[in-house]
């Protein structure tokens, strides 16, 4: 296991007066300039090393050298999480069971593997369609970390509630389970409103969520996360004022939801169109915030 010193810096990029800052840069170098344990919740959803086609990054990397620089950012935010700090992973099939073990080797303790299934799933022509991605979340200690077990906007109406009526079930509802289903199109197959998923698609094009990405067939789109994800990581793991890092920050959605739930933020991306496409969504959401609150 690694270790690592807990000694907290006097500054980190983010405190600032808006409470976040955006910069283009290398997701290893920029982790490395926090410092040590500053983060309390750092969320990653990098490349998954499958061919997608991204502006500035060959999403085609031989094995041995994608593995070889996931080790190497992987290693970075094993040491910028808080000894009490939460390290959540999004990654595909292809590539879920090396970093697992990878995150596991470096000190992270593995507290679920969520499956979130939608529809929408990337079409195959000679093989099942890609419709789920793996969420790991790790811990820095095995015992001692955020999880608010009693925000009343992370639990869920049990099925005491919604099936039997059972006077017995516990009024605030229950913590969702670990498969994470978003998709409003398949209601009324198999699904009710209130149970224990959630019930919103991946991103898509005529989505009101979805941040502009270029033309179709142009090197310049980048996969976008649903808010709802990270509304459920962002509360269960961490409190106001913590530290939310993204060093994938793509379209910037961590960013809008922490902003939202008045975390203090950190994001990078090597891209400065999306930088500032970040930076202009998480400024919207700021000031809706405050304009709200007022």
């Amino acid at each position: 296991m690694r270790r690592t010193k807990t000694t907290r810096m006097a500054k980190t990029p983010t405190r600032k007066k808006r409470g976040w800052t955006v910069c283009r840069s290398d997701c290893t170098r920029s982790m490395q300039a926090i410092g040590n344990d500053q983060v309390d919740l750092l969320f990653a959803d990098p490349p998954f090393n499958i061919g997608y086609q991204y502006a500035t990054y060959e999403d085609n990397k031989s094995s041995q050298e994608y593995l070889a620089w996931s080790k190497k950012w992987l290693s970075a935010a094993y040491d910028v999480v808080h000894p009490h700090g939460a390290f959540w992973l999004a990654i595909g099939d292809e590539y879920v069971s090396e970093l697992d073990v990878a995150a596991k080797a470096l000190g992270f303790h593995k507290q679920s593997h969520v499956v979130w299934y939608y529809t929408f799933g990337v079409s195959c022509s000679r093989n099942f369609a890609r419709s789920h991605t793996h969420l790991l979340y790790y811990t820095k200690h095995r015992t001692k970390f955020t999880f608010n077990a009693s925000s009343r906007r992370v639990r869920v109406p049990s099925a005491r509630q919604l099936v039997y009526n059972d006077k017995r079930a516990n009024p605030a509802g229950k913590l969702p389970d670990n498969t994470w289903i978003l998709s409003p199109f398949d209601l009324d197959k198999a699904f009710h409103k209130a149970e224990d998923t959630w019930l919103a698609s991946r991103v898509c094009g005529t989505f009101r969520e979805r941040v502009e990405r270029g033309k179709y067939k142009l090197r310049k789109s980048c996969p976008q996360m649903p808010e709802e994800v990270l509304f459920r990581i962002i509360l269960t793991c961490s409190k106001p004022g913590d530290l939310v890092v993204d060093p994938f920050l793509g379209t910037g959605t961590t960013g809008a939801v922490a902003v939202a739930c008045r975390r203090r933020f950190t994001g990078f991306d090597i891209d400065e169109t999306y930088c500032q496409r970040a930076r202009d969504r998480i400024l919207a959401r700021t000031q809706l915030r405050n304009m709200l609150e007022d």
